[in-house]
């Protein structure tokens, strides 16, 4: 069984070129524009990987991560913020909420990749 990537990014750019480089990866993916619709879609198949950019609509990227960490049953989900806010309170703000790994925007595709790897190892 594939490994699932859930993308969560409203930015069409930005959500397609992390689609293409999961999948040229060998990833299963799906992609979402909206913190809601993110843990909807964790409901209902919980991914390996959550690619999550901060802003968002509905819900932002450090509530949908806060939200993910207090569920038990998605405790081994792994959270990568990919986000274009990369101030050091945003990145112990992430990490505090339970986000495994952190890239800030624009991101090297080389980088992304090393960072799911490595939380899939």
């Amino acid at each position: 069984m594939a490994t699932y990537v859930l993308i969560v990014d409203d930015e069409p750019s930005i959500a397609m070129s992390l689609e293409f480089i999961m999948e040229k990866q060998g990833y299963e993916t799906q992609v979402v524009g909206d913190g809601a619709e993110a843990l909807q879609r964790i409901e209902k198949a919980p991914p390996d990987v959550v690619l999550l950019d901060v802003m968002l609509p509905t819900y932002d990227g450090f509530e949908v991560c806060r939200r993910i960490r207090e569920r038990e049953e998605w405790a081994d989900l792994k959270v990568l913020m990919v986000t274009a806010k990369g101030r050091e309170e945003d990145v112990k703000r992430g990490l505090a909420l339970g986000a495994n790994g952190y890239v800030t925007k624009p991101f090297a595709i080389k980088d992304v990749v090393a960072k799911v790897e490595g939380l899939l190892t």
